[in-house]
């Protein structure tokens, strides 16, 4: 049975320096126990999740399938990617026609790759040799990926050399933009990226980890805006309509307006010491409190769903009140 938290999560509106978001007043409530695991271990939440159109949540694990599907009420129906072993981690899902796709990152294999929805691989993308930027496979360690309406995709390398790697609908390579650095325009820890379809024409949006910020950027990789509305250290953004959601590993999720500014932060863990740490077990989980958020997803209701970076495995839903 699910059982809830008694109280909601009342989100109100956030000044950040003097500038005022859109007026928004956002509450959910915080699901327990919303994955019915049984006796399946999910084992180790180092990846994304995306929501696809007939009501499923995807999500990667380190444990023994790479990747595990749950149902709107949190049962798995299916399970794939055990010859993959540990490493999923980026993904993004993309229409296509009448159908849709995953784009995938693997740690392990140091390569991306598209599949369908039941697990048929149907091609592998190694390192961007091309570019010159690598000696070889093993500098190579993609985090993240996002996909154009073109078909144009974009690969962040944000484990290994902090470039993002554009390719043509054929996978041939374009062009590299970024590279470490703290100037507008370099990442340190480029760890997930978006298309930002609220922009006309759309834009890509990067969590640059560890320098505190998201970016903006054009399709070919131009410069167009840093924000910094008071993050942490942010792994990876989903949009919802006009809304960003950040999955901080510092132990909360925030939201953003249209704007890319701070709304609220949801679930602040108050214990700097469970932050970012893989191996809180599951005796000193809280209801209300995040541990490392890795990955955030909205579903088509406006609900969130939160991937904590946790040994065990945890991922928690929040429901949308209003």
């Amino acid at each position: 049975m699910i059982a809830s938290l008694a109280t909601t999560l009342l989100l109100m509106p956030t000044t950040i320096q003097d500038e005022k978001p859109e007026p928004e007043t956002y509450a959910f409530e915080w699901v327990s126990d919303w994955a019915q695991l049984g006796d399946y271990a999910l084992g180790n939440t180092h990846g994304c999740m995306v929501w696809s159109e007939d009501g499923h949540l995807y999500v990667n694990t380190d444990g023994e399938y790479g990747m595990v599907v749950f149902d709107r009420d949190g049962r798995i129906v299916k399970k794939w990617g055990k010859e993959l072993g540990a490493g999923l981690h980026g993904m993004d899902i993309v229409k296509e026609g009448d159908r849709e796709f995953l784009y995938l990152c693997h740690l392990g294999r140091h390569e991306v790759m598209k599949a369908t929805l039941d697990g048929e691989i149907l091609w592998t993308l190694g390192y961007p040799a091309t570019s010159g930027l690598y000696k070889d496979a093993g500098q190579y360690n993609p985090t993240g990926i996002c996909v154009a309406p073109d078909g144009t995709i974009y690969v962040a390398d944000g484990y290994g050399q902090n470039w993002v790697h554009q390719y043509d609908r054929n996978r041939n390579y374009i062009r590299s933009f970024g590279g470490r650095g703290g100037e507008d325009g370099k990442f340190v820890t480029c760890h997930g990226i978006w298309l930002d379809t609220r922009t006309s024409p759309p834009t890509l949006l990067v969590a640059d980890r560890e320098n505190h910020r998201l970016q903006t950027f054009d399709l070919e990789g131009n410069h167009l805006a840093t924000h910094t509305p008071g993050l942490r250290r942010p792994c990876s953004v989903y949009v919802h309509g006009e809304t960003v959601a950040v999955a901080d590993l510092a132990g909360r999720v925030s939201i953003l307006d249209k704007n890319n500014k701070l709304i609220a932060h949801l679930c602040d863990n108050p214990d700097p010491a469970k932050r970012a740490q893989n191996g809180v077990p599951r005796d000193q989980w809280a209801a209300g409190e995040f541990l490392s958020p890795h990955s955030v997803c909205w579903d088509d209701q406006g609900n969130l769903y939160v991937q904590d970076w946790n040994r065990w495995g945890r991922v928690t839903k929040l429901g949308r009140v209003r």
